[in-house]
């Protein structure tokens, strides 16, 4: 499936694009909330300023995806891969990271994308 089938199906409200191998694929800008792409391979994904926002990510490969500016506001990111990113660019308020694979050396303290409970 190529990006200008995905976007034509999610416009007609589709929303389940789970198991689909989108490596590379540019979903710059785009409102994507509420979608499944659940097991997706995303490696290298361009998802620049890409609202996420509700949208399953469960066992989805983001490796070397581009995350900046990007919304993942209560997405489910369970088990996710996110190795070779740099997460300090999205937002992940309320987000469902259990099991999720974060890079080395994330600056878990950045006031924009709390990645961790702050301490009490």
């Amino acid at each position: 499936m190529n990006i200008k089938e995905i976007i034509s199906r999610y416009a007609a409200g589709q929303r389940d694009f789970s198991n689909l191998n989108l490596i590379a694929v540019n979903f710059r800008n785009l409102n994507l909330a509420g979608i499944n792409l659940s097991g997706a391979n995303l490696t290298k994904a361009n998802l620049t300023q890409v609202n996420l926002s509700h949208a399953n990510l469960t066992d989805a490969i983001l490796t070397g995806a581009t995350l900046t500016g990007t919304n993942f506001t209560q997405a489910n990111l369970t088990n996710a891969n996110l190795s070779d990113t740099n997460p300090n660019q999205a937002n992940f308020r309320q987000t469902y990271l259990k099991g999720t694979i974060l890079p080395d050396l994330v600056n878990r303290t950045s006031p924009k994308t709390p990645l961790t409970s702050p301490p009490v």
